[in-house]
């Protein structure tokens, strides 16, 4: 089994050293789908804190005004 790893990676680092450029074409492609998975999560997430925050705000004011509301009835 191990030889059989070996074997791989010597092949992977043979190809680097005669074809860097072809390796980098190959490792960016190969990459890029998952590139583009993490921006679009990304992107999703910062969404979903935005739109928490603006409810959390939204709650904040509310029970500000009613604390605010209750405050002037006593007086």
């Amino acid at each position: 089994m191990f030889d059989n790893i070996k074997s791989w990676a010597e092949y992977i680092v043979e190809w680097a050293a005669k074809d860097p450029y072809g390796f980098l074409t190959t490792v960016i492609l190969a990459l890029m789908p998952l590139f583009l998975a993490s921006a679009v999560l990304s992107w999703k997430l910062a969404k979903m804190i935005e739109a928490r925050e603006r409810e959390q705000k939204k709650k904040q004011k509310r029970q500000e005004n009613i604390a605010k509301a209750k405050r002037t009835k006593k007086d």
